[in-house]
């Protein structure tokens, strides 16, 4: 007999990438509220169908008065991807509908400041107050400054990598 021991963070992320994939799995189904609406349309009758529509929407707009029902436009949505990009929220998938994966996979910020440790690892302050933690120990050629064009992308098995001003990549992670 094996006997095997797991720790309770490879637990805790086998259970994440299971809650990830199950989120990325799932269709996306419309608000009950919004799916009244849709339903309206299948009314052959027209007096039937407006009133429909009325109901339907009176119920819509009370659902988003009373915040049970949020809409988000595209420029929203990308406005929310961006601020939680880097942390790991699996459950926020639906903010990736309709973009392009070079979107989802990417951030541009601009940089307001930059520090290092006595470790010589980078800390990076954006203009939009992520901070972002340099995690291994390649330098860069020239050091960063505030206003310096910021890229990072998601790399291999959840990790990060943060160019500063098109400079090789160096590896980070997200600290709020």
């Amino acid at each position: 007999m094996v006997l095997v021991r797991l720790s309770v963070g490879a637990i805790a992320l086998a259970v994440g990438f299971g809650m990830a994939a199950a989120a990325a799995a799932a269709p996306s189904k419309p608000a009950p509220a919004v799916q009244a609406v849709v339903d309206c349309r299948g009314i052959a009758d027209t007096a039937q169908r407006l009133a429909c529509y009325d109901a339907a929407v009176d119920a819509l707009a009370k659902a988003q008065s009373s915040g049970d029902l949020v809409t988000l436009d595209r420029e929203q949505r990308r406005a929310a991807r961006k601020q939680a990009f880097g942390f790991t929220l699996p459950t926020l998938s639906f903010l990736d509908t309709g973009e392009k994966p070079e979107e989802v996979n990417r951030v541009q910020e601009t940089l307001a400041s930059a520090s290092q440790d006595a470790w010589g690892k980078w800390t990076f302050r954006m203009q939009d107050g992520a901070v972002w933690r340099q995690i291994d120990d390649e330098l860069l050629s020239r050091n960063p400054h505030a206003g310096s064009a910021i890229t990072i992308q998601r790399a291999m098995l959840g990790s990060f990598m943060l160019s500063v001003d098109g400079q090789p990549a160096v590896r980070a992670h997200r600290d709020n």
